[in-house]
């Protein structure tokens, strides 16, 4: 089963050369690999070419949401993946995603990858900081022995989409631009076509070295939180912990339903509504 994986980067070509090469050498399958470049002035444009690989360009940074809506119209498969530029894709990923997809008779899920970090993954376990120290052969071991759960709610990247449901919402809303909020809100717009399913598959596994460009000194990060409570009236943790049911690492149980009101729930909905009128007024 081959995807589109659309990348944006921001001169961070150490990383982005792990990412690539990562998903060269450990998927089963040839796929199609989408590169947004912003400013490229590090090298990575010139890196790029010489791969040959489909790209976009920008001559300074546009944001994460704007970069990736720019490649859709290369895509040319029916699944659409988006994925950072500071992931290591384990080997056979995309053998994992088949078998996951295979399982399902429409195309209303949301998929992604089980994210190993650090200290801020969905399971903390370290084998290295960055490209120079990563320990790849602890990596392979750890996930051919680890036999975690697929987990309930997910709102993470790498996340996978069919392409209608892509094209169906818009791609990543832009008043999110750089990023900040931009995953919640598109799991949000997915819920509402919708969309009852969000999983995450614990085989296919991707080491994430935390958001190495974000965290660059020359973005300045959008209130993702603010613009997500104006949007719907309440913020992402909300959506997160009564519609997605996510927050505890919950293992999958099946599509889920929608949320139930219960005395938290109206509480917490009460302070959401309390700091819209907040941000309205001010």
């Amino acid at each position: 089963m081959k995807t589109s994986i659309l990348i944006s980067t921001f001169n961070n070509l150490e990383y982005l050369k792990f990412t690539i090469n990562s998903i060269l050498n450990n998927s089963k399958y040839n796929h199609q690999i989408l590169i947004h470049i912003n400013e490229g002035s590090d090298g990575s444009l010139n890196f790029i070419r010489e791969l040959n690989l489909e790209y976009s360009y920008s001559n300074k940074n546009i944001g994460l949401c704007s970069a990736i809506n720019l490649l859709t119209k290369y895509i040319k498969s029916n699944y659409v993946l988006y994925s950072h530029d500071d992931m290591y894709f384990c080997k056979n990923w995309d053998l994992y995603l088949e078998e996951e997809i295979s399982k399902y008779k429409n195309n209303y899920f949301y998929l992604t990858g089980t994210n190993i970090s650090v200290d801020k993954g969905l399971i903390n376990y370290s084998c290295g900081d960055s490209p120079k120290n990563f320990d790849k052969l602890k990596f392979e071991k750890f996930c051919n022995n680890d036999n975690s759960s697929d987990l309930q709610g997910s709102h993470w990247a790498p996340h996978v989409v069919h392409k209608h449901l892509w094209d169906s919402v818009g791609g990543f809303s832009e008043e999110f631009n750089p990023g900040d909020g931009s995953d919640p809100d598109f799991c949000m717009k997915l819920w509402i076509k919708g969309v009852r399913i969000f999983k995450t598959i614990s085989k296919f596994k991707v080491y994430h070295f935390s958001s190495v460009t974000t965290r660059k000194r020359d973005i300045i990060l959008n209130n993702g939180t603010r613009t997500f409570l104006l949007k719907y009236g309440f913020n992402p943790r909300f959506f997160r912990k009564y519609y997605l049911k996510g927050n505890n690492s919950k293992p999958f149980d099946g599509p889920l339903n929608n949320p139930k009101f219960s005395i938290n729930m109206f509480y917490d909905y009460l302070i959401n509504k309390l700091k819209f009128i907040y941000f309205k007024i001010l």
